[in-house]
């Protein structure tokens, strides 16, 4: 079992979701000091904020939705000691998606382009699960 290869890429997506936690309250904290954003317009979390604030707060919120799944499946592939060489790798390819998803979603926001980043995660996440189901179903 690889534990160490698997929490690799885990602590890189908890970085990413870190630092752009703290880009995206960063914006928030210096849009209600320069007065753009009334603490009144935001606070039953009404979309007011400026453009680039809210793009990078969905890029946060991104890493907050389908990456769950990622960190369950993690938990339970290290549980059940099934955190092999193929998993690595997969978890590193989801994990390098995000990481793009997250760089298209926060610089020019071409939804053209960051819709295949997502699905690439999407599809490598959901062959894990599945990999994982019938590994464990079928164990004996």
């Amino acid at each position: 079992m690889m534990v160490q290869g698997i929490l690799i890429p885990v602590f890189v997506l908890v970085a990413i979701t870190f630092v752009l936690l703290f880009w995206t309250g960063g914006l928030r904290v210096g849009n209600l000091r320069s007065g753009a954003v009334k603490p009144s317009d935001i606070a039953l979390r009404e979309p007011n904020w400026p453009q680039r604030t809210t793009q990078i707060g969905y890029a946060y919120a991104n890493t907050l939705e389908l990456p769950i799944l990622f960190y369950v499946l993690v938990a339970f592939l290290i549980e059940t000691k099934h955190a092999d060489l193929l998993f690595v790798i997969l978890a590193w390819l989801f994990v390098i998606a995000r990481i793009v998803h997250a760089g298209i979603h926060t610089r020019g926001n071409d939804p053209q382009r960051r819709g295949p980043a997502f699905g690439l995660g999407a599809l490598v996440l959901a062959v894990m699960w599945i990999v994982f189901a019938v590994e464990i179903l079928t164990y004996t």
